[in-house]
């Protein structure tokens, strides 16, 4: 009798054990339980750590409760400049309602995941070119807002949601850096130029002050003589202008101008570049005209020449200057007869 009643003991625990360790369950800290009894949902989650459950009727579905960060794949889209650009992003998400997430959605990350693939090609067609490279905070904002409102219902709360790169076509870089470029250097021009301008308006007062006192001129060719000789070079040219000459020599003849002189030697330049004294030409005598000139050869008209063309001597000519008449041969004569003869 004892015997049989030991061995049902045993029995007894051994099948306890078995349910024991057919129920046992252990939730970590980050997850929580969800409880499905015969298909339905029961009410209450499942804390963290040691729970029972019944074998063969309850199913027990674990749910994590971090942040998951999920990379978005890149997505070719063109934006509203006609920009042809590959956009990726990142997703940063949690569960914030275990049921919801088990109950309404069948893979909640796969949802999620497909949403913001979505969502980032509405975004790009929405945006400009620049929106995408320097305002991506609210282009961030708007992707979040647009992931946000249908993961309510799927018991996920969208947290953050970040673009991470913007791929642009060779030749838009290409044009791009042009573009920069071309702007450092309007700029750079700009400022170059307004610089020129201060520099002239100083020059000028600088001038103007120089021409009211002829010694400051003096004191700036020193200072600028020191400047040079600072730099140890071994050869120095030294400008001498020719203003200080024209000063040293009206400080130097106060009563008034005197009779020209040869130059000094310190005045080669100067003495080049004035004016030489022009003398006086004697005027050109007239010539009379053509027809007044009285020459004992002079032709006779045209229709006075011979008819060969030859013409007399200088000396046989009358001083009228006309020719005598051309024989004319008697008219019995034949032109030919002479010739004839000859022959």
């Amino acid at each position: 009798m004892v015997e049989d009643l030991v061995v049902a003991a045993v029995a007894a625990g051994s099948a306890a054990v078995v349910y024991v360790a057919a129920a046992a369950r252990v939730v970590k800290q980050y997850e929580r339980g969800v409880v499905l009894r015969l298909g339905r949902l029961r009410s209450e989650i499942r804390q963290p750590g040691f729970t029972l459950i019944v074998p063969g009727v309850d199913r027990l579905r674990k749910v994590n409760m971090q942040i998951v960060t999920m990379p978005v794949p890149a997505q070719e889209g063109i934006t509203r400049d006609n920009v042809t650009v590959r956009v990726d992003a990142v997703v940063y998400f949690k569960v914030v309602d275990p049921a919801e997430a088990v109950i309404q959605v069948e893979d909640y990350r796969f949802a999620v995941s497909q949403m913001a693939q979505t969502s980032l090609r509405s975004i790009i067609g929405k945006s400009d070119l620049d929106d995408l490279l320097s305002n991506r905070e609210k282009l961030n904002q708007g992707l979040e807002l647009m992931l946000d409102s249908p993961a309510v219902g799927w018991g996920v709360h969208i947290d953050r949601v970040e673009i991470k790169d913007v791929s642009l076509p060779e030749t838009m870089k290409r044009s791009m850096s042009r573009q920069a470029e071309a702007e450092r250097e309007r700029r750079a021009r700009v400022i170059n130029a307004d610089a020129e301008l201060l520099a002239s308006k100083k020059l000028a007062e600088a001038a103007q002050t120089m021409s009211q006192q002829p010694s400051a001129l003096q004191l700036r060719l020193l200072q600028t003589i020191v400047a040079v000789a600072a730099e140890k070079n071994s050869t120095l040219v030294l400008p001498f202008p020719v203003e200080l000459l024209r000063f040293l020599e009206r400080a130097g003849h106060p009563e008034g101008p005197q009779a020209p002189g040869p130059p000094p030697a310190g005045r080669a330049a100067d003495s080049a570049a004035a004016p030489l004294p022009v003398e006086e030409v004697p005027p050109v005598e007239e010539v009379p005209p053509v027809e007044e000139v009285l020459l004992d050869g002079a032709l006779p008209p045209a229709e006075q020449l011979p008819l060969d063309g030859a013409l007399p001597p200088l000396g046989e000519l009358p001083p009228d200057g006309t020719l005598p008449p051309k024989e004319e041969p008697p008219p019995d004569e034949e032109p030919g007869a002479a010739d004839t003869g000859r022959t």
